[in-house]
């Protein structure tokens, strides 16, 4: 990607970041990987057994980018699903949805003495960025960290955040304290919808049958 379509892509998703009724966008691949500087290990935030979390800088703001890891083992659906829940899920207590990347590319491999040109699968998420971390590291006894207020409010907001999913018939399907993201007001957000399911109109019920995550 050339430099001027580089700093377009940044401007849309720069006002994407401003204008909260902005809609999530497709993303380059070469922009998601230069906020990141390159997927560095020093702006890694987070990981789990399928993705990577990396804080993106944006002009003077942060997003973070949540890349895709073992994507040969996941179908490509999985991602799709993942995606159409995420558009669906807006809410004062849901991560806010940025944008998405699904890049493949082509590259020679060695398979069994021979060379072969495999899918190289690029699937990334960009989210807004939650700068106080996952509700599980403020858990602590009840005497000290979070007082009762707050504690409340948590429970509450993890709960309408909760009640809209199923209202627009989104199962979460992973919901943990290392799941919910606490903002600078420490107003709970639900974040990692890789199990999620959205269900049709006439559809009552979900049956797993390739069990993952947690």
């Amino acid at each position: 990607m050339d430099r001027e379509a580089s700093t377009s892509h940044i401007h849309v998703l720069e006002r994407t970041l401003l204008d909260e009724n902005a809609e999530p966008t497709d993303l380059p691949l070469s922009l998601l990987k230069g906020i990141t500087n390159g997927f560095s290990p020093a702006h890694q935030i987070g990981r789990g057994g399928f993705a990577e979390v990396y804080k993106g800088v944006v002009g003077k703001r942060m997003v973070a980018v949540k890349r895709l890891s073992k994507t040969f083992a996941l179908h490509e659906n999985k991602f799709q699903e993942e995606v159409k829940c995420l558009i669906k899920a807006r809410h004062k207590n849901i991560v806010r949805f940025l944008g998405y990347c699904a890049d493949t590319q082509g590259k020679m491999e060695d398979f069994e003495g021979n060379l072969v040109m495999a899918d190289q699968r690029n699937w990334l998420l960009c989210f807004e960025y939650v700068c106080n971390g996952t509700l599980d590291k403020h858990i602590t006894a009840a005497t000290c960290g979070l007082n009762w207020r707050e504690r409340y409010q948590i429970i509450r907001g993890i709960c309408e955040g909760l009640l809209f999913l199923h209202k627009k018939r989104i199962l979460h399907s992973d919901l943990m304290p290392a799941n919910i993201l606490l903002d600078g007001h420490m107003v709970p957000k639900i974040a990692d919808f890789g199990p999620s399911r959205c269900l049709g109109e006439e559809q009552t019920r979900y049956i797993t049958q390739n069990l993952w995550g947690t």
